[in-house]
């Protein structure tokens, strides 16, 4: 079981990456920010069933992206005050022009997600697979449509 201070040292690695991939889907700061203080309390409390320290990133990922998903979930089911929904490119990465960053916030859901993973968080092909429980060649296949789509996208501009 990992203690306290390895779990902080280690929670406080991720904490850009988690807040980039709440954005990305949630697509709102405040739901984002309790997405990522809602995995960190779940890993946490679920800390003595991680086996391997070194799969912790990708554990915590994984985790987050299903605390996005049940939020995504009770946001359908209650009807949503109507707001802007702010973009990749707002996120201080100065990786990512305003007009690539449109482009990314545009794909479908599951490829906007396998694209940041990959592109922007620098995941491998493997963990991508790991963290999102589908097989290498899906995550492969969504790479290929997200960057022809992008690549269309961005040619039409």
């Amino acid at each position: 079981m990992i203690d306290n201070h390895s779990f902080a040292m280690l929670v406080t690695a991720q904490t850009d990456t988690l807040y980039r991939i709440s954005m990305s889907m949630l697509k709102n700061e405040h739901d984002a920010q309790d997405a990522v203080h809602d995995a960190i309390l779940l890993a946490y409390q679920n800390r003595n069933r991680l086996r391997q320290e070194q799969y912790f990133g990708t554990w915590l990922v994984r985790i987050l992206i299903n605390v996005c998903h049940k939020a995504l979930k009770a946001r359908k089911r209650y009807a949503a005050i109507a707001e802007p929904l702010p973009d990749i490119a707002s996120r201080d990465n100065p990786y990512i022009s305003v007009e690539i960053g449109e482009a990314i916030d545009s794909l479908p859901e599951k490829i906007r997600l396998t694209v940041i993973l990959f592109y922007i968080e620098d995941y491998s092909i493997k963990e991508i697979k790991d963290i999102l429980r589908i097989p290498e060649g899906t995550v492969k296949s969504r790479l290929n449509k997200g960057r022809a789509l992008l690549k269309k996208q961005l040619e039409d501009d």
